[in-house]
């Protein structure tokens, strides 16, 4: 996979982080699973972990780690409002399918693997707010840990809370400390995978297709928060590429 912006980075020192990743979504070069679900088709939450194909997986990785990095050390030398304003927003605008091309296929515990994650985790509370809100409070309730109180949700949190707190995570990384923002974010999928859990048992005996999707998300995001939470202690090492 060759993206059009790799090149005009070489003669370029500055790269608007917004152009990065719309230049990246380009149809050209995009593989055919890509193109069945190109812009502006929404997925719904429970495809949100859809892996993409790779022709040369060399080339998917280098392109991965140089945009994660030029994109990251771009936005957060000069942080614009605006322009984080328009990365926070990206997916609403755009789908899921450019990040998908430059980060899906990259080690969870790398830079564009957190950012892909991330991504990820706002585009299932942006799909379904309710659901979303619905878990949390169930995984407030059951979870007996101080990841409600570091994932810094208000108390209740309804529909419209859950987005704001994920979308406040997301601009973290962009003009925050981005280690804390990761922490966040990993509590955050902890809370939200104790509530599928336990919404998973509630309908084991009456509904089980139900109860397994639950419980495919529980452990889906399981394995984000420990990604996560491994991602932000590399940063706080400098050891996170």
């Amino acid at each position: 996979m060759c993206l059009p912006w790799i090149a005009a980075m070489h003669r370029e020192q500055v790269v608007e982080p917004e152009r990065v990743l719309v230049a990246a979504g380009s149809l050209e070069g995009m593989s055919e699973s890509s193109r069945e679900f190109h812009k502006p088709v929404r997925r719904p939450a429970e495809l949100f972990d859809r892996t993409f194909s790779a022709e040369d997986p060399a080339e998917v990785s280098r392109v991965a780690h140089t945009t994660a990095h030029a994109l990251l050390a771009r936005v957060r030398a000069d942080p614009d409002a605006g322009t984080v304003d328009r990365l926070v927003a990206f997916t609403d605008e755009h789908g899921i399918d450019d990040l998908a091309e430059l980060w899906s296929r990259s080690p969870s515990r790398s830079l564009p693997g957190a950012l892909w994650r991330l991504y990820l985790v706002q585009l299932m509370i942006h799909d379904d707010p309710r659901t979303a809100a619905l878990l949390y409070e169930r995984g407030r309730a059951e979870l007996a840990s101080a990841d409600d109180v570091v994932a810094g949700a208000p108390s209740p949190a309804g529909p419209e809370e859950l987005v704001a707190l994920v979308d406040t995570i997301l601009r973290g990384l962009f003009e925050g400390d981005f280690a804390v923002a990761l922490d966040r974010a990993a509590a955050f999928c902890r809370v939200q995978a104790s509530g599928a859990t336990h919404v998973a048992d509630d309908y084991e005996n009456t509904e089980p297709a139900r109860a397994s999707a639950f419980t495919t998300r529980a452990l889906r995001l399981s394995d984000y928060a420990s990604d996560l939470s491994a991602c932000a202690a590399l940063w706080r090492r400098d050891a996170l590429t």
